[in-house]
């Protein structure tokens, strides 16, 4: 849908809003004793804190005050109807095995998206108090150093590429062995990243992201980010990857062709 001038720069100010406020509700809790975690997954672990919870309510609140026309996706409280066709897509703590580990990889992701997917997009890390912006006209981050705009890397060849996922153990086998084929094609690999990797990318430091078992709310804040500053992010078939599910991050169209045709290749044959 159509945004105007004056409501673009509206809506980036209170994305910025909604994270100083997320910030505020989550730092408290970082790294301090006795935080516990809730598990959300029968037969697995997926952590909750009192930290996610804190968070989100944060922002919804600034959303209930400024935009009650805007629907909300969220990943603890769930979706919350609207009447502007905008809907903002909540993550509060992207990464809480990192949180509750105490590693600064995890973040805040916003999105804000229509029916076609994100229109703006924020990944922000408050503890080291980096934040990366991108939608509408804007690519930045700003962090200790300052502003910079962002770009992500130039092409080059998938040999010389450096690859980032989260998990060793990327979603079923099949797509585990995809993921492996394009790790061993590719220069180096590193785990663990969380949603700090898409941020990388955007920043133009690594050239791939490659995840499986996503949800809309892990991907649609990156999605914003990353396509601002040059990137491209599909679902492994090349179509769009806002609802989740298997999703490659590119810094540009040649190295995404190069991995999405290994990915598809060596999935179709597991």
């Amino acid at each position: 849908m159509t945004v105007s001038t004056s409501e673009q720069t509206e809506l980036l100010a209170l994305a910025h809003e909604m994270a100083d406020a997320a910030r505020a509700a989550i730092l408290p809790f970082f790294r301090q004793a006795g935080l516990g975690a809730d598990n959300k997954e029968e037969g697995g672990f997926d952590p909750v804190t009192e930290a996610d919870r804190a968070a989100e309510r944060a922002m919804r609140a600034v959303l209930d005050a400024k935009r009650p026309q805007d629907g909300i996706l969220g990943e603890e409280y769930g979706h919350s109807a609207g009447s502007s066709g905008l809907t903002w897509v909540l993550d509060p703590i992207d990464g809480t095995r990192a949180f509750i580990s105490g590693t600064p990889t995890w973040g805040v992701l916003i999105a804000l998206s229509d029916a076609n997917g994100p229109l703006m997009g924020m990944i922000d890390q408050p503890y080291i108090g980096e934040r990366f912006v991108g939608g509408f006209g804007t690519a930045e981050m700003r962090g200790p150093m300052g502003a910079r705009a962002l770009a992500t890397k130039p092409a080059g060849p998938l040999v010389d590429a450096t690859l980032s996922t989260t998990f060793p153990e990327v979603g079923t086998p099949a797509e585990r062995a995809a993921f492996d084929a394009v790790s061993e094609a590719v220069k180096l690999t590193r785990f663990g990243m969380d949603c700090y990797a898409y941020a990388l990318l955007a920043a133009g430091q690594i050239d791939l992201v490659i995840e499986a078992g996503l949800q809309p709310y892990d991907i649609q804040g990156p999605i914003g980010v990353i396509e601002a500053a040059g990137g491209i992010v599909t679902d492994w078939n090349g179509g769009p990857a806002h609802q989740g599910g298997r999703v490659i991050a590119a810094a540009n169209a040649e190295i995404h062709a190069a991995a999405l045709a290994v990915l598809t290749k060596n999935c179709a044959e597991s």
